[in-house]
């Protein structure tokens, strides 16, 4: 089941005049494409597109068991070659959002292994690899208290706020911000930054990310609907 949509973001009463470029490029989202993994998904933002696969709750190695919750593991595959520096941290920032939402005492002594496999990356790549982890978790299973997302926000040399920016902008943004948040109150999850911005500044992006992710859950739920609708 694949589903697609054009989101232009209304966040712009909420983040301030400065924001009145801001837009969410276009998503897509489709389910269950993998006959391997518990749960899969492939997630389209713009022309960034990550593939995703959950593993789990499995049987877990001995030297990895945590006798009261699941152990989770997030591996990140670059398009070309082998996982870098880069890779890594986003690794850690995908799990640590993933820890934050995953029911995992509820499958103790057992893994969960969510694998990311990036096919292109024309900017925004760790806010798409979370949405993507999300939706396949979903499709697994999962117990989860919430949903999350993740939104990128740049500002580049004049101030200006871009939501969901190309690979081009990033590469001539002053700050690079990017946010996790959860579906219930848009709870901050997991930030990352990178390059230069006041505090204001951090306010206003974040202000910017929670009225873009509310685009950004409806569209998960339309993708389910339309799924589980039709079986």
């Amino acid at each position: 089941m694949e589903t697609d949509t054009h989101i232009r973001a209304d966040a712009r009463a909420e983040a301030g005049p400065r924001s009145l470029g801001c837009s969410l490029r276009h998503f897509a989202c489709e389910q269950n494409l993998l006959s391997r993994p518990d749960g899969s998904a492939s997630f389209l933002q713009g022309d960034t597109s990550v593939l995703a696969g959950v593993y789990g709750p499995a049987e877990v190695k001995v030297s990895k068991e945590i006798f009261n919750k699941a152990t989770l593991e997030v591996l990140l595959r670059p398009k070309i070659g082998l996982p870098g520096v880069a890779e890594k941290s986003r690794e850690r920032l995908i799990r640590n959002t993933c820890e934050a939402v995953v029911l995992g005492a509820l499958h103790p002594r057992t893994s969960i292994t969510v694998v990311l496999q990036v096919v292109s990356d024309a900017g925004s790549l760790l806010a798409c690899c979370l949405n993507a982890a999300c939706m396949a978790l979903v499709d697994a299973g999962v117990p989860m208290r919430a949903l999350f997302c993740g939104v990128t926000c740049a500002l580049d040399s004049d101030g200006n706020l871009v939501l969901d920016p190309t690979l081009k902008q990033e590469k001539e943004a002053r700050a690079v911000l990017t946010f996790a948040l959860d579906s219930v109150e848009q709870k901050l999850l997991m930030s990352t930054t990178k390059g230069l911005y006041s505090n204001a500044e951090l306010q206003q992006c974040l202000a910017a990310a929670q009225a873009a992710s509310q685009h950004v859950f409806r569209f998960y739920r339309e993708s389910l609907q339309r799924r589980y609708s039709k079986s």
